[in-house]
């Protein structure tokens, strides 16, 4: 884009006061200021600012991160992280460069600040509507419905619909799928909350778990043409439900693209998680609707790769909901069936969906 001069003599007489007064600009390395726009202003390019403030002349320089894929930098928001962290922390170093203020430009090219925020926040429309763990609430105890059917239905069909849009990113991908394991929203940081020797669980055995989940990392890596467009956090507290199967999503996580079994595991991990509470096993209306999830998705995606590489999902989503910061009143007999099925999956090359009761079984040593 171009760096307009107006545009940014009017961001500095925000920051400095009416009196500021831009004198040039040129891009590092070039050796004569201009008083004309700056042409092709790219990420990565700082720009030296000579300018007058309260009857001094000063200097800065303008810059952005350089987009790039890889290196945790793929996404706005990360680019927006580094540079939140380094206004905040350069001038607490000694004889570090101090930063100024920071900002961001608009889809016009205005330049805002944001250099004094101590905290985001966003504000959302209001969704009217129901959450959908109250149905598997009721599930649990009355069995599935004909609308509990066609629910499971489209929600499936609705993974199936946004997962067919497909990004060629490889990085991106091995990103996912390293954040899966190594994120602290995700699997190690799960574990990291977990107390010191859990009476539900042998001794060292979430170390072991953890191992089986690097090991699963350097297997799907390679699968980078499977990254999708995705919600990332589908669970039953993010869907709202109003009459019949009308339906609102929530708190879409982690970026746009992702793996589609994060997405089908977050969901189908709580028809298992309501039923082991009842009974150990999933059954009754729970697993009508567990089976036809899966069915209505693998119809209309074709994805029967999906099943190859389901397992860390499934992995994360069990230690969620085995939590017990999480869930602080489930009984220790429903975490260990949960730690069951986890860790049996994470033993299996190809998850067997009609099958998953012998996963709630104790793992054979």
């Amino acid at each position: 884009m171009d760096l307009k001069r107006e545009a940014v003599e009017a961001y500095l007489r925000r920051l400095e006061g009416e009196d500021a007064e831009l004198i040039g600009m040129k891009t590092l390395g070039e050796t004569v200021a201009t008083n004309e726009d700056v042409k092709g202003f790219g990420y990565g390019s700082p720009v030296l600012l000579e300018y007058r403030s309260g009857r001094r002349t000063k200097s800065a320089v303008l810059s952005t991160m350089r987009v790039q894929e890889g290196f945790g930098h793929d996404h706005f928001s990360d680019r927006a992280q580094v540079l939140l962290w380094q206004h905040s922390t350069f001038g607490s170093l000694p004889k570090h460069a101090r930063s100024i203020d920071v900002g961001y430009f608009n889809p016009a090219g205005r330049l805002s600040s944001c250099g004094d925020a101590s905290e985001f926040f966003i504000l959302m429309e209001k969704i009217e509507g129901k959450e959908y763990f109250f149905d598997l609430e009721r599930v649990k105890e009355e069995g599935a419905t004909e609308l509990d059917m066609k629910r499971a239905e489209i929600l499936s069909t609705y993974l199936a619909e946004i997962h067919a849009k497909k990004k060629d990113s490889p990085a991106l991908y091995r990103r996912k799928i390293r954040e899966t394991v190594g994120h602290g929203e995700c699997i190690m940081g799960i574990l990291d909350d977990y107390p010191k020797d859990p009476d539900f669980l042998e001794p060292g055995e979430l170390c072991d778990i953890e191992k089986k989940c690097v090991e699963w990392r350097w297997r799907l890596r390679k699968r980078t043409s499977r990254l999708c467009q995705a919600h990332g956090d589908f669970h039953p507290w993010n869907v709202m439900f109003r009459s019949g199967t009308d339906f609102s999503v929530l708190d879409r996580s982690r970026g746009e693209w992702g793996e589609a079994a994060d997405d089908v595991t977050a969901m189908t991990t709580n028809y298992i998680f309501y039923s082991v509470q009842k009974s150990l096993r999933l059954e009754g209306g729970l697993k009508d609707v567990f089976e036809l999830f899966f069915e209505n998705y693998l119809d209309r995606t074709g994805d029967e790769e999906l099943l190859s590489v389901i397992a860390p999902f499934f992995a994360f989503r069990m230690m969620v909901v085995a939590s017990p910061t999480w869930y602080p009143l489930l009984a220790g007999d429903v975490r260990r069936t949960l730690f069951n099925f986890l860790e049996n999956v994470l033993d299996s090359e190809e998850f067997d969906y009609k099958k998953v009761n012998s996963y709630l079984e104790k793992p054979r040593i």
